[in-house]
């Protein structure tokens, strides 16, 4: 990992340094092909040029997941892995849409600024001049640095810049590590209670699994969290004008269609099965983490089969965006010899087995299982009303 500085990125800048970018190809990036790479660049540059632009053209590799102009931007390693990606922060930054002018807070290189820049004009903000450099040529490559005006201020030591809102992006990583306490992020989230004062309409990035006591302990809210089919995230904190709900889960699709939300207060115990009915449903990890299993049940006809573990279970399929559904062949209390014999007469082929409740191990327990027969199945280990038991499924349905 080479550290870059502004010296070797005003290079990178230049004809010789943008030349020396354009002449990597995809294969010289390859990790088998590092060092010759590497060896062929410094012939002409020093060893941390060429560093440098074998570093940025990694990165714009990496970066093409989550921005669609990543070959003309720049970035650091750690904020590429802190930045949402276009994704997620155009679905964002739609929130703030209506405001006049916006502070984005420890913007990095610039990710979030592009995105409210489509709907305001913005004050980005960073302690570090490397990153804003970098925001500022990312904001060239998406054509909105005219609604961007780059600050560098120390948060910690100095207030935000005047604005009808502000975006706040923490650093959540200490020495290349990632920090999991709320308490650990960089600048601290005490400054937030001392912000609202002044703006009220704020929104604060933060990781998903945040502790729910944390989150308690904060001024009033709304948390959402995001996933993109099937995989959670990140969580957003909406305070003031920008909060509409206690608890929100949302689910993106790359596909571009439109994003379902589920919002309530969360948590409650709902109605609980006496037996498993013919579907199971598993809730998308977002509805899980807001704690909005029960409004999904509630929403489906569906009942949990134990107060503790997030499956549902219902004798009639409802379509939903919430949750994956498999049909439920049969069900038996969890013994691996009658699972078996069981899977054997229904003529099991590769059995693949999911687990909530459950401290088997799932990969080996998929080896025992699987048998040479026509039909591929599904083995749910879990507990009903507290009781391990075993589904046997097919699917995915729809």
């Amino acid at each position: 990992m080479h550290d870059m500085n502004i010296p070797t990125f005003d290079w990178l800048l230049s004809p010789p340094g943008q030349a020396a970018l354009a002449t990597l190809v995809p294969d010289d990036l390859r990790d088998t092909a590092r060092l010759a790479t590497l060896t062929r660049l410094r012939r002409d540059l020093s060893s941390e040029q060429a560093a440098a632009a074998y570093e940025m053209a990694v990165l714009r590799v990496r970066a093409a997941a989550k921005f669609s102009r990543a070959s003309a931007m720049y970035f650091t390693r750690e904020a590429l892995e802190q930045s949402s990606g276009e994704l997620i922060t155009t679905y964002r930054c739609a929130r703030f849409s209506g405001y006049n002018t916006i502070g984005d807070l420890c913007c990095g290189v610039g990710g979030d600024t592009v995105g409210l820049a489509r709907y305001t004009s913005v004050t980005a903000v960073d302690h570090d001049e490397l990153r804003l450099l970098m925001a500022a040529q990312n904001a060239r490559a998406y054509g909105i640095v005219t609604k961007v005006a780059f600050s560098n201020i120390d948060l910690e030591r100095n207030e935000p810049p005047g604005a009808d809102g502000l975006f706040f992006d923490p650093a959540r990583r200490t020495g290349g590590r990632r920090v999991f306490s709320l308490a650990d992020y960089v600048p601290a989230m005490s400054h937030l209670e001392r912000w609202l004062r002044h703006t009220p309409a704020i929104g604060v990035k933060i990781a998903p699994g945040a502790r729910d006591e944390e989150l308690q302990t904060l001024p009033p809210h709304e948390v959402e969290f995001i996933s993109i089919e099937g995989e959670l995230k990140e969580a957003v904190l909406w305070f003031g004008p920008l909060a509409g709900a206690e608890r929100r889960a949302t689910l993106l699709s790359r596909s571009g269609a439109v994003p379902h939300t589920l919002h309530g207060a969360g948590g409650g115990i709902g109605p609980l099965a006496d037996v498993p009915g013919a579907f199971l449903y598993e809730p998308d990890p977002a509805i899980i983490r807001a704690h909005l299993v029960v409004a999904v049940g509630a929403h489906l006809g569906a009942v949990q089969l134990d107060p503790m573990i997030a499956y549902l279970t219902s004798d009639a399929r409802v379509a939903t965006p919430f949750a994956r559904c498999w049909r439920v062949l049969e069900w038996l209390p969890f013994n691996l010899k009658k699972l078996r014999a069981r899977l054997s007469s229904l003529d099991a082929g590769a059995v693949t087995v999911k687990k909530r409740g459950s401290p088997l191990d799932t990969d080996a327990l998929a080896k025992q299982l699987s048998g040479h027969g026509a039909h591929p199945l599904v083995v749910t280990l879990t507990k009903l009303r507290g009781q391990p038991v075993a589904l046997i499924c097919e699917g995915p349905v729809g």
